[in-house]
């Protein structure tokens, strides 16, 4: 077989699940969907997700999606649930079945078990006749017209069916409960995303006795001692009263000597080596937009200095710790 073949077959396969996703929405009913999203948003338990083999994954990935998305989610292995597990369900709760058949007998044996603790049931099921469908409190249709698989054997249009509408429903979920994306950040800490929506400038940046700082009175040797006494790379010119006249960079220190041509050092003076008016970064400042700052400019900067709403000179944050934090 040819490369070309190898691709035709990708192609074809990604086809039939694609147009079976489309088919799927033409299956779904509006006055199911709205039964079940109202049943699902108002409920004041957990949802529990259950299915065996490959529905089971699927399951998993969807109960992990509602979760991280604001609605509570489990998933459940319908045998744990059988020997114990069941524990976990009460009234409050909302069950979702996943199974294409509508027949596992896992799951059959688990429904009178759930009835009798009156906990609503959706079967997200590919047979809409089955004895799951019949049993259930609402159905969604996942049924699909063959599997993508070569032999219409290997569970993969009917998986990819179940898993769309349960993205679809978690999607729902999240827009009817009005999730921000500070709220979804909040349940992301540990990611990219969750560090560029809650990591600040204040968690950050140098602060109190790792803040380099020399008045305008400085000389030049007390500058240089401040850089380095700092090792960031820069100081803060601040006045008596703590309020910010400028920075200091080694850059700045080279650019002043370099202007010096012949006379020594020793004469320069702070305002003569300072950036007046630099940009500044707010503690509350988000340190992805702090980055921004940095970053988005024709000449890029690499720290800044840090003031409150007061006009308090409060630290110093360096390109180099925003980075670090894997923004």
């Amino acid at each position: 077989m040819s490369d070309k073949n190898y691709f035709a077959n990708i192609l074809e396969f990604l086809r039939l699940e694609s147009e079976a996703i489309a088919r799927s929405a033409t299956r779904l009913k509006p006055d199911d969907i709205e039964h079940i999203v109202d049943l699902l948003a108002g409920i004041r338990g957990k949802i529990v997700i259950l299915g065996v083999g490959k529905s089971g994954i699927i399951g998993q990935k969807i109960a992990a999606t509602m979760t991280s998305t604001g609605t509570g989610a489990i998933h459940l292995h319908p045998s744990d649930a059988l020997h114990g597990g069941i524990g976990i369900i009460n009234s409050d709760d909302v069950v979702i079945f996943i199974s294409n058949s509508g027949e596992t007998s896992e799951i059959i044996e688990m429904l009178p078990y759930l009835k009798r603790r009156n906990v609503p049931i959706v079967a997200l099921v590919g047979n809409v006749n089955s004895t799951l469908a019949r049993r259930a409190d609402a159905v969604l249709d996942a049924s699909v017209d063959q599997e993508a698989c070569p032999l219409n054997l290997a569970p993969t249009t009917s998986t990819t069916v179940a898993l769309a509408i349960g993205d679809a429903l978690a999607m729902t979920l999240m827009s009817v409960k009005g999730l921000t994306p500070d709220d979804f950040a909040v349940n992301h800490p540990g990611g990219q995303l969750g560090k560029r929506l809650t990591l600040r400038v204040a968690d950050l940046m140098h602060a109190d006795g790792e803040n380099p700082t020399v008045t305008l009175e400085a000389t030049w040797v007390e500058v240089v001692k401040g850089i380095s006494d700092g090792g960031l790379g820069a100081v803060n010119v601040i006045d008596e009263s703590g309020r910010l006249h400028g920075i200091i960079t080694d850059g700045d220190l080279r650019r002043a000597i370099q202007r010096l041509q012949d006379a020594p050092a020793t004469d320069l003076k702070c305002a003569e080596i300072m950036t007046f008016n630099p940009v500044i970064a707010n503690p509350d400042l988000l340190a992805f937009d702090a980055l921004r700052l940095m970053e988005d400019r024709p000449s890029q900067i690499s720290v800044l200095p840090v003031v409150n709403g007061d006009g308090q000179c409060v630290g110093l944050i360096r390109l180099h710790d925003i980075v670090r934090s894997g923004l």
